[in-house]
């Protein structure tokens, strides 16, 4: 039984629960065990719950009945340049990660690598600053030391860069 001086009150009204814990002489065992407890039976019910929720994990394709034909809800994805309805493994091989280079084999002949060499050495500048307040490009001449360029499958005329570009 309670004692009726346990009971909240406006002295003692956040204190109710503790002195309720105090006054029935329950220990700090009690208390680990009770809170335990009700952890154990928490985790091992929700467990049980979500059981029959990951049955269902995948979700089903929605599908329509047009005509006494069952069609799906969602179209198809078209199939790519080969015709395979299959996703395909494509190999390749990390060079380095900073900078990223891969290596794709087979992805183009040394013939077509020359010839895109060929033409993009012909259009190669040195990349420009973007110069401050006071600078010209006599003073910042020597600072940058790479040299770039932007291609496109129009600028070469053997076809080289096209046949890359649809790979």
């Amino acid at each position: 039984m309670i004692p009726f001086s346990a009971a909240p009150t406006k002295e003692n009204k956040g204190r109710s629960l503790w002195l309720l814990l105090v006054r029935a002489k329950l220990g700090l065992p009690v208390v680990v065990l009770s809170c335990s407890i009700f952890f154990l039976v928490g985790f091992f019910g929700s467990t049980l719950l979500s059981q029959d929720a990951s049955e269902e994990a995948l979700p089903r394709e929605r599908l329509t009945e047009v005509n006494g034909e069952v069609e799906s809800e969602w179209p198809a994805m078209p199939y790519g340049d080969t015709g395979d309805p299959r996703p395909i493994l494509i190999p390749f091989q990390v060079l380095s990660w900073k900078p990223r280079a891969l290596y794709f084999p087979q992805f183009a002949t040394a013939e077509q690598c020359q010839t895109v060499v060929k033409i993009a050495k012909s259009r190669l500048a040195p990349s420009t600053l973007a110069l401050r307040k006071g600078e010209t490009e006599q003073t910042t001449k020597g600072i940058r030391t790479s040299s770039g360029t932007f291609l496109s499958a129009a600028d070469d005329p053997s076809g080289a860069l096209g046949q890359m570009k649809r790979r």
